[in-house]
């Protein structure tokens, strides 16, 4: 027996997050009672989702699936939206089995490299903070920040949730750039907070005018891709992702 959210996320019905999501708002039942965080269940237990019960056998490790998306700006990361812009899971192929779950999400005006597996489990352990996994983008800002911009953005800034900084700053163009009022930067971070980024530059007054992720993890944005593409993970890339949380899990 093994707890509710990890039995249906290694199912591959949804993220940890999402399924727990699910349980407060008593969607879940187990043999007929409405379930509860901190449950448990087994493979061949009834066990339903707003009323229709779920098959929870999970694929083998080596069935699950990655895919890779250009998220191009202007789509949600969402399988619906009120305002009814566009998503991302419009554009997606179908799996062979189970579901696309997004590794963590690009806000509507971010685009680059979006990751989704049919492996519940690995997007959570991912997403996770204590994974530790990097993230590296490529900022298009107004203004070039100095020296000391820099060395703060690298020791830490308040931000309304917290401190946050960048793991690591490489400026493209500081020499070559004719462009005074835009600079061109690489930045590395390993958290995924909402829009973190950009509060990172703008709790400085810079403006980000635009936003790639062109990283995550291992995981590279695919030189030829193009905004809307998208391109099936090589099982490699998937254990290569498996082992960077595997490493996270064993330094903890």
């Amino acid at each position: 027996m093994i707890r509710l959210q990890k039995l249906l996320a290694g199912a591959g019905l949804g993220s940890r997050r999402s399924v727990e999501e699910w349980i407060r708002a008593g969607r879940v039942s187990v043999a007929g009672r409405v379930a509860q965080l901190g449950d448990r269940a087994g493979p061949g237990d009834d066990v339903r989702l707003d009323g229709r019960r779920l098959n929870l056998s999970a694929p083998h490790s080596s069935a699950h699936e990655l895919l890779l998306y250009y998220k191009p700006v202007g789509e949600v990361t969402t399988r619906a939206d009120p305002q009814r812009r566009p998503t991302v899971f419009e554009r997606l192929p179908n799996p062979v089995s189970g579901r696309w779950i997004n590794v963590g999400r690009l806000d509507v005006n971010t685009s680059g490299l979006l990751l989704l597996t049919t492996d519940g489990d690995l997007a959570h352990r991912l997403m996770h903070p204590s994974s530790g996994v990097e993230r590296e983008y490529l900022v298009r800002l107004r203004g070039r920040p100095g020296p000391e911009v820099i060395r703060k953005l690298l020791a830490g800034v308040e931000l309304e949730d917290g401190p946050a900084r960048f793991d690591r700053i490489v400026v493209e163009d500081r020499e070559g750039g004719n462009d005074a009022s835009h600079s061109t930067l690489r930045v590395v971070l390993h958290e995924g907070r909402n829009r973190e980024v950009r509060r990172l530059f703008n709790a400085l007054d810079f403006e980000v005018s635009r936003l790639l992720r062109i990283r995550y993890g291992p995981v590279e944005l695919p030189r030829d891709m193009r905004p809307g593409a998208t391109r099936l993970g090589e099982p490699a890339v998937l254990e290569a992702l498996r082992a960077a949380v595997q490493r996270a899990d064993e330094g903890r």
